[in-house]
């Protein structure tokens, strides 16, 4: 209960910076970028030397790409039987996939798992949700976006020396070698400021703009994601009998809301910005309900 008291401190502090309007108008992107490049990396350095390979690390792995194949099957689906249109489409297609797995699966796995979550999660982000980011998510905002062209050069450099990617391969090679007491102090300082960080920073971001053109496509995508992906995640899991900490970080991390970086590409890319921006800003509001739900169906079928 204390950690989403903290939680839900900063994003009201985010609502009220934003409506005081003492903070410029780029300080959102600025904390992202801050959390992104800096704390982020902090935290994968402190928690990859932790992790214990496991068959369990596999499910962490393979659960997101799982969730790509069923999302992109029920968007398409919904989407010819709408008949909606081919930049609504491109939409869905790029965010409900993507998940906010890291900044806002950190906080919410420390809130409901415990630090002994961090390392799933980091493997459910890195080799899961960034790696389809930068590879899924580059071929869709060609298809649909209006540049129309995939440029495979761009995509590896994404891939490559993406700030998180880079500290996940640092942290794996000196697995061997324990960090100096003082190293890992100096870590432990600038991760803790991940959660303030991007938590003020969704305040900030949260503008809920909701038009009756974007109602049926918005309500598709947040059930699709927030709902519909963790259930079918969890009941996969169940039946095959995988149980245990990873299975259910990786359940959880399913129904994170929609990313706030696919989003902003979606918009930039010129598809559909008013759903764009509604599945992005909803779902973080939805999901402070919907993660301690999903939470609390996880402990009744165990």
């Amino acid at each position: 209960m204390e950690n989403f008291i903290v939680i839900g401190v900063f994003v009201l502090l985010g609502v009220l910076f934003q409506r005081l309007t003492v903070f410029p108008a780029d300080s959102a992107q600025v904390l992202n970028m801050f959390a992104l490049y800096i704390s982020l990396p902090a935290l994968i350095l402190l928690k990859v030397p932790q992790l214990n390979f496991s068959g369990e690390m596999l499910v962490s792995g393979l659960v997101p790409w799982g969730m790509l194949g069923l999302s992109v099957v029920l968007v398409l689906l919904a989407s010819r039987s709408f008949g909606w249109s081919r930049s609504t489409t491109g939409v869905l297609l790029l965010i409900v996939p993507l998940g906010n797995t890291s900044f806002m699966g950190v906080p919410m796995v420390q809130a409901l798992f415990g630090e002994a979550g961090i390392p799933f999660l980091i493997i459910y982000d890195q080799l899961g949700t960034m790696t389809i980011f930068a590879t899924y998510g580059s071929l869709i905002l060609a298809l649909y976006g209006r540049e129309g062209s995939l440029n495979l050069p761009a995509v590896a450099r994404r891939v490559l020396f993406f700030p998180p990617t880079v500290a996940l391969v640092v942290g794996l090679a000196t697995r061997p070698w324990p960090y100096p007491d003082r190293v890992v102090h100096a870590l432990e300082d600038v991760a803790t400021s991940l959660t303030p960080l991007v938590m003020t920073a969704i305040g900030l971001q949260l503008r809920l703009r909701l038009n009756r053109r974007v109602l049926a496509p918005l309500g598709f995508g947040l059930g699709a994601k927030l709902l519909v992906a963790p259930l079918v995640a969890l009941l996969v899991c169940r039946l095959a009998g995988m149980h245990g900490l990873a299975v259910d970080v990786s359940i959880l991390e399913a129904g994170m809301p929609p990313m706030v970086t696919a989003g902003a590409l979606a918009v930039a890319a010129g598809m559909e910005a008013e759903l764009a921006v509604a599945l992005v800003g909803l779902g973080m509001v939805l999901a402070f309900a919907t993660l301690p739900g999903l939470f609390g169906v996880m402990q009744l079928w165990p």
